[in-house]
């Protein structure tokens, strides 16, 4: 027996449909509404303060960076280990020198690992600007360690160059420097933000040494006589390092000293302020870099008597972060006024 039409069970099941394919179909309740099937509207997202900063966006290069470090500073822990034995078994001062190296390298990668991951964290009240420079202070311990075991290493490879009194297991050295090079290439991570970098300069002057006392093993292999090879090799690739670690101290001190962040100069910032509707001057602009991935700016704009501050404060926040990528933006709006011109505090800074 059929359900009477127009009731709510005909409007739902067509039997005349389950003669023809074997099942049932389902009607929609609202059969004349062409929005039966419509997705839901999207959530209306909360309205944004004009002084909050972006929303924040994924870092994948920070996540890929600590995996990267953590899986180099496993590998260092376990071939430095290799090495020690390697290198007593040889007597061999390059490729102890080289497994010192691989003990400041997992010293440095766990000071950037641990950097990273604080300066996750949000800011307190006593840590307002939260915990970013930890970045930078792990890359200056970092660089400060390369610079306490190389000055070791040189001091003992000038020893044993002076005293000759030592003896090379050729074979031995071959393979423990051999199998170094390949663990510092795989074992290299990618250069990216300052501490990662400060790693990776660590991880460069170890393969670089390994690829030195590897030439020097083969040479004391071929003529055991040339043994002098192998404090000449430590000398020759730790000046290197150190070398090497000057553009990171650069960033370091630059960041340290509240210096203005590479790429973004002042007089820029400063057209491009003078450029908002209404900006007639602006003084105490202060530019500086919690890291030298995350740059702040503060100043105060002065502005004609009908500019509207609301308008102001608004163009100008915007024009800080997408011109220059500003992290942290402070502007202060306030009247402008003729004695500006002839005030000593309101003049830019020497160049």
């Amino acid at each position: 027996m059929e359900p009477p039409t127009g009731t709510e069970s005909a409007r739902l099941v067509s039997p005349r449909a389950g003669r023809n394919d074997g099942s049932l179909r389902l009607k929609s309740l609202f059969a004349g509404s062409p929005d039966a099937l419509a997705p839901p509207p999207p959530p209306t997202l909360a309205p944004r303060c004009c002084c909050s900063p972006l929303a924040p966006h994924p870092a994948p290069g920070r996540l890929q960076a600590r995996r990267q470090l953590g899986v180099a500073c496993t590998v260092c822990c376990l071939f430095m280990v290799g090495e020690v034995i390697g290198g007593y078994l040889a007597h061999s001062l390059a490729i102890m020198t080289d497994a010192a190296h691989l003990l400041t390298d997992v010293g440095s990668m766990s000071v950037s690992l641990f950097s990273l991951w604080v300066s996750t964290r949000p800011p307190t009240k006593t840590m307002s600007f939260g915990w970013h420079r930890s970045e930078t202070l792990g890359a200056l311990v970092s660089v400060l360690s390369i610079w306490v075991v190389t000055g070791a290493l040189v001091y003992l490879a000038a020893a044993r160059i002076i005293s000759n009194d030592y003896e090379i297991e050729a074979r031995a050295m071959l393979a423990t420097s051999a199998s170094a090079v390949g663990v510092n290439l795989v074992q290299a991570p990618l250069p990216g933000s300052t501490s990662v970098r400060a790693a990776f300069v660590h991880v460069v002057g170890d393969l670089l040494q390994s690829i030195g006392v590897l030439v020097a093993a083969t040479i004391i292999y071929i003529k055991p006589q040339c043994k002098i090879a192998d404090p000449i090799s430590t000398l020759f690739f730790s000046v290197f390092v150190l070398g090497s670690t000057f553009t990171i101290l650069k960033d370091v001190f630059r960041v340290l000293m509240e210096g203005a962040p590479r790429g973004i100069e002042f007089d820029r910032v400063k057209e491009a302020l003078l450029g908002v509707t209404g900006v007639k001057g602006t003084h105490d602009l202060h530019l500086w870099a919690l890291t030298p991935s995350h740059p702040v700016v503060s100043v105060h704009v002065a502005v004609d008597a009908s500019a509207d501050a609301e308008a102001v404060l608004r163009e100008a926040s915007a024009r800080l972060r997408h011109r220059f990528g500003f992290a942290s933006c402070t502007v202060q709006v306030e009247r402008h006024q003729e004695e500006m011109a002839a005030c000593q505090h309101c003049w830019d800074p020497r160049a």
